[in-house]
């Protein structure tokens, strides 16, 4: 039985009681799993840290600015 249990790192929006999306590091998890978002509707998506690193990166350069988000 694990142990060690997942560390919250960051916390998005935070001004409401929703249940917001959060990151966590979960050092006990397989390293391809290691990373964590977790969205208000209680859903995640798990990644390496690697990944994590290349998703940082491409936000960073602007890669993520133009995203293709249906309008209503």
């Amino acid at each position: 039985m694990r142990e060690i249990e997942a560390q919250p790192l960051a916390t998005f929006c935070g001004s409401c009681t929703c249940g917001c999306p959060q990151l966590f590091a979960d050092p006990g998890a397989a390293p391809e799993r290691r990373i964590r978002i977790t969205d208000d509707f209680g859903q995640q998506v798990q990644m390496s840290e690697d990944q994590f690193r290349d998703l940082v990166e491409q936000a960073k350069s602007g890669t993520l600015d133009q995203l293709p988000l249906a309008t209503a």
